[in-house]
């Protein structure tokens, strides 16, 4: 794997490791987030992983360019994928109705398959997370089954209340707090992603796996969830 560099400011550099997303891309991308790391100590103020890609933001009153694309390549020499395993399961309780949830049918007519099928195949596979980004907390994540995966609405709604899930093409995600959105609402969740980020502890992290588990309105509603339906675009 021979890595691209390309500069993004004149304090940030963008490592390209892929071309294409794949979940299997997130080994090679989470053990270069750790060799980056370790080898620019000090001088780094921030390190972003993406499903590709990594930007390296350094102090560049500690370190030249030249000096910064050539501690890359070093730490990048002979790079080893990490531990898939290593990252946090989170396992996400998830109201799937129609009334939090709008597209659930509409998935379910691409696929030509019934809502209930819909459901159980969003549930049965673990999905990683790519990339934080959108809003605080807001982790892209996939693969979707195939099957499933849907444009994202022509029409994106103004408001989708917090904790809706939704798919878009193959990626699924959850939003975090009140805010637009155009992606595929299936249903809703009441794990509070915004309030991990508001206090600087972002509940899901690149490279986390994250496993959806279809529960009943009565054990959302104990959990604290909104059954507010979503208002229609």
């Amino acid at each position: 794997m021979t890595p691209r560099i390309d500069t993004t400011a004149m304090d940030a550099l963008m490592v390209r490791l892929f071309d294409a997303i794949d979940e299997t891309n997130m080994a090679w991308v989470m053990a270069a987030d750790r060799a980056l790391r370790e080898a620019f100590g000090e001088a780094l103020i921030d390190l972003v992983p993406s499903y590709t890609t990594l930007l390296v933001h350094y102090d560049c009153q500690r370190l030249g360019h030249r000096e910064a694309r050539t501690r890359i390549f070093q730490a990048l020499d002979g790079l080893q994928p990490a531990d898939t395993q290593s990252g946090q399961l989170h396992e996400i309780p998830v109201w799937y109705d129609e009334s939090v949830g709008p597209e659930l049918p509409r998935v379910a007519q691409r696929a030509g398959i019934d809502v209930e099928s819909v459901i159980a195949r969003h549930c049965s596979h673990d999905y990683c997370v790519f990339a934080l980004g959108f809003a605080p907390g807001y982790g892209f994540m996939g693969l979707v089954d195939e099957a499933l995966a849907t444009p994202r609405l022509q029409t994106p709604r103004r408001k989708v209340v917090a904790g809706s899930v939704g798919i878009a093409d193959r990626q699924t995600a959850i939003y975090p707090l009140l805010s637009p959105g155009g992606w595929n609402i299936l249903g809703r969740t009441a794990v509070p992603l915004f309030e991990h980020a508001r206090r600087g502890e972002p509940l899901l992290c690149p490279g986390d796996r994250v496993r959806f588990k279809a529960v009943s309105r009565a054990e959302f509603e104990a959990d604290g969830g909104d059954t507010t339906p979503l208002e229609e675009r």
